[in-house]
């Protein structure tokens, strides 16, 4: 529906064409069942959502499976008050701990546990194979490079560098 909203003028409102809306649609479909697949797959092989189990990766592949809570929330493109729920829960199953920064008393370290990575090791086959699925099987080769690099500019596009940007890891 091609309704202007009411904080501009309709003549300035750029709307979008039959093809982009039914793009846009497709998009918005495609990523709500996709996270909700992968949601689904991990909460019953592992007990945990995907964004549990992204964090529990980029602890995994980070020096020492350590990262400042700062750069976690960095890498999951959360605020810092979800990482922090988030955090707690894992911490709670004893999948990763928290740890003071010696050069910066405010800071924390998110560490991942031995028994963390175990539940990552464990995991990671079931997920690999639920990604495989849902995603890179139904497209070929050079539907994957187009979707990867348009991904790419999309994401690099939404993280402007200047100070002052909006992004959720800063708020």
């Amino acid at each position: 529906m091609n309704t202007a909203p009411s904080s501009a003028p309709a003549e300035e409102a750029r709307w979008l064409t039959a093809d982009r809306q039914r793009v846009w649609r497709s998009y918005i479909e495609a990523t709500t069942l996709l996270d909700d697949h992968l949601d689904r797959q991990l909460q019953r092989d592992a007990g945990m959502p995907h964004l549990y189990y992204g964090l529990l990766v980029a602890l995994a592949e980070s020096p020492e499976r350590r990262l400042r809570m700062t750069e976690l929330a960095r890498y999951a493109k959360i605020t810092r008050s979800r990482l922090s729920h988030a955090v707690a829960r894992l911490e709670g199953n004893g999948w990763l701990r928290r740890e003071n920064c010696p050069d910066d008393k405010r800071g924390q370290f998110a560490v991942l546990t031995d028994e963390g990575l175990e539940v990552l090791r464990r995991t990671a086959p079931g997920h690999v194979q639920a990604v495989r699925q849902a995603l890179f099987d139904r497209l070929s080769p050079e539907q994957q490079k187009a979707l990867g690099e348009i991904m790419k500019i999309v994401a690099e596009g939404l993280q402007p560098s200047e100070a002052g940007a909006d992004l959720p890891w800063l708020r």
